[in-house]
């Protein structure tokens, strides 16, 4: 699975919040899709049009993110 980078420091590593608040880890894969980083986690009640970066403090839509 190719993932999808920040653009702008490059790291794969993102996060999902709920609307209490709480974080999930993802990466988005290069057909965009947001997948939790632990597979037995579900995304379900995450807001999966927002996506935080673990490296800096860009955040906004996977669709921005960049391939390497």
């Amino acid at each position: 699975m190719k993932k999808m980078l920040c653009p702008q420091c490059k790291i794969a590593a993102m996060y999902v919040k709920n609307e209490a608040g709480e974080r999930r880890l993802v990466y988005v894969t290069s057909e965009g899709e947001v997948v939790p980083k632990k597979e037995e986690e579900a995304l379900e009640g995450f807001d999966l049009n927002e996506v935080f970066c673990l490296g800096c403090s860009w955040h906004g839509n996977p669709k921005r993110l960049v391939k390497y």
